[in-house]
Order: C-alpha cells, then sequence, then structure tokens
C-alpha cells in the first residue's frame, strides 16, 4: 500500500509558475508508475501526465510544453512543474500511483491550483 500526500497549490496570476509535490510513503522506485491529474468544478478528472518507472513521460496535449512532471525516487517524491499557467489550468490536482504488476491505484487527497488575474 502507499500513501500519496499533494502539496504546492496556491493562487498565481495567468503566465505565471507553480510547482506540485507528491510525497509517496514507501518506495516507488521500480514498482510505480506515478502520474497528475486535475478535476475542474463540473467537470470529469482529466489525466495531465505520466512518469513510468524508468523515466519515460507523456503529457496531455493541454499541458504539453507548458509542464513537466518528474520523480525523485531516492526521496519518494514526485513533481509537477507548471509553467505558462492559464485559467483553463484551474482544477484540483491528484496525484497518482499504479501498480506495474497489478494496476492497483492510490490516489492524493488533492491540491487547489487557482489561475486568475
Amino acid at each position: 500500500q502507499v500513501q500519496l500526500v499533494d502539496s504546492g497549490g496556491g493562487l498565481v496570476q495567468p503566465g505565471g509558475s507553480l510547482r506540485l509535490s507528491c510525497a509517496a510513503s514507501r518506495s516507488i522506485f521500480s514498482t510505480y508508475t506515478m502520474g497528475w491529474y486535475r478535476q475542474a468544478p463540473g467537470k470529469q478528472r482529466e489525466w495531465v501526465a505520466q512518469i513510468t518507472s524508468s523515466g519515460g513521460t507523456n503529457y496531455a496535449d493541454s499541458v504539453k510544453g507548458r509542464f513537466t512532471i518528474s520523480r525523485d525516487n531516492a526521496k519518494n517524491m514526485v513533481y509537477l512543474q507548471m509553467n505558462s499557467l492559464k485559467p483553463e489550468d484551474t482544477a484540483v490536482y491528484y496525484c497518482n500511483a499504479r501498480n506495474n504488476y497489478n494496476n492497483y491505484e492510490y490516489w492524493g487527497q488533492g491540491t487547489q491550483v487557482t489561475v486568475s488575474s
């Protein structure tokens, strides 16, 4: 089992940056694919980015070129660097861990990101 804690959200102006962090309760070095999702009010949860155990990354078209996902396995941490933020990026962001062997998923509690002038 893995417990995830998200942090780093806040209020930022359009064009600004935020860095989200996700702390895992145990090692995620080789057995988990990590990702970030977001959910805006009245909308379904949307996949944003993922990073595999080997470090490969994939991004939703809406954030490609602006967001960067990374992981530090030694610290059991996952990050989402968000640059050039837009109002449409406003959402609650959730960290996700998926077990590579059984596909079981764990979720963080969510952190609010608000992009507004």
